[in-house]
């Protein structure tokens, strides 16, 4: 394998990534437009990323089991053909059913793209590597959530609203072009039976690191759902000064997750346990000493950004390092457990700011983030003799 071609290749995965990302969560960037366009209420809008979650939660193990049959390069190239055939037919969608419909195909195609970009990113690089080359695919999936929604929103707005979903077919088709041209053979897979897959749902320590993992991602989610308007109601921003917050968040969880995927590769369970301590310790910072003022704030949303995104490629090596005999139906079961984290925390903030205001969204990440404490040091605890084995499978992933 040619060390040139595979470093070409990664810009396409992140671009990939960063797609997939702005395609799920970059309608919320443009929700008003959505609402005045199709004559729809907020919380009927609110279900374009809501029902695309769900899919991906309740369908996505199902379907990787599926594609990790087929050929790894041919399936990344058709799932990027799906996202831009989508967003391209969504810019034109004549009703609200219809463009509903449109994310159903996305968000089946969702699991099975990030499965297999992941596998392809290990398999581009050595096994002490593949957790750092992990870390750094997972920009493409930070700069999506982060910059996906305001780039939306920009394109809208001084476009039109068909010009924000034909930027994301124009990124995936692009994506795709890449891949298809960079990406090294990946090779007949290896026809695991759907039996041997399924097999690691019969580890109990699987259970357990699913069971952080959705923790986790609520802590992280029942915050970051609401975050703009915390900001705005909280610290009396405006919407220019939120929006520069928001990238400043998008830095610092490009920062979190490169410095995650180093200590990964060293200390896979105190990194793991360390992050939601972390994550609980921004959202005291952020509750305290919140304000106005930009450049102390500033300080506050880069912390608030490393801590939350490095979440994901955190619990992703978690989740899979039990389960190194079926990775691809492994990272499938992460996408699900993330999108369940993701659906719950967003639905759960909801209900601490309706019974205790907006600052109860803070509350409700503390919590979540000691039971994701808990979780996690449980696991250790109950398997404390296979942590050097687990330490040493980090590596590898």
């Amino acid at each position: 394998m040619s060390p040139l071609k595979s470093a070409a290749a990664m810009p396409a995965i992140m671009l990939g990534l960063f797609g997939l990302y702005t395609l799920e969560f970059g309608v919320v960037g443009i929700l008003p437009v959505i609402v005045e366009r199709f004559g729809v209420t907020v919380s009927q809008a609110g279900l374009l990323m809501g029902l695309f979650a769900l899919i991906v939660a309740i369908f996505g193990p199902f379907l990787v089991l599926v594609s990790s049959r087929h050929n790894r390069k041919k399936v990344l190239v058709f799932a990027l053909a799906g996202f831009s055939v989508c967003s391209a037919l969504s810019a034109f969608a004549p009703n609200f059913s219809s463009l509903m419909a449109l994310r159903i195909v996305p968000a089946l195609l969702h699991p099975i793209f990030f499965s297999a970009a992941f596998t392809a990113v290990a398999s581009l690089h050595p096994k002490e590597r593949a957790a750092h080359a992990m870390a750094q695919a997972f920009v493409g999936t930070t700069l999506g959530l982060v910059l996906g929604v305001p780039a939306t929103t920009w394109f809208a707005a001084h476009f039109s609203y068909e010009a924000s979903f034909l930027f994301c077919s124009a990124v995936t088709a692009i994506a795709g072009i890449g891949l298809l041209l960079m990406l090294p053979a990946q090779g007949r897979p290896v026809a695991m039976s759907f039996a041997h897959q399924l097999g690691v749902l019969r580890k109990p320590a699987l259970w357990l690191n699913i069971v952080a993992t959705v923790l986790v991602f609520t802590a992280m989610f029942s915050v970051y759902s609401y975050a703009a308007e915390y900001l705005k109601s909280q610290t009396g921003m405006d919407g220019s000064t939120i929006s520069m917050m928001l990238v400043i968040f998008g830095v610092g969880g490009v920062s979190g997750n490169l410095l995650a995927g180093r200590l990964l590769g060293k200390h896979l369970f105190k990194t793991t346990l360390l992050h939601p301590v972390a994550l609980a310790g921004a959202y005291l910072v952020l509750y305290v000493l919140g304000s106005a003022n930009i450049a102390s704030m500033a300080i506050i949303t880069l912390l608030w950004g490393a801590t939350h995104t490095s979440g994901m490629v955190i619990t992703q090596v978690w989740l899979t390092s039990v389960a190194s005999e079926a990775p691809e139906f492994a990272t499938s079961l992460f996408v699900s457990a993330g999108n369940a984290g993701v659906v719950l925390g967003s639905a759960v903030g909801g209900l601490f700011i309706n019974s205790l205001g907006m600052p109860g969204v803070i509350l409700c990440g503390l919590i979540f983030a000691g039971l994701s404490v808990l979780a996690i040091g449980a696991k250790a605890l109950i398997y404390r003799g296979q942590a050097g084995r687990v330490e040493r499978i980090s590596a590898a992933h």
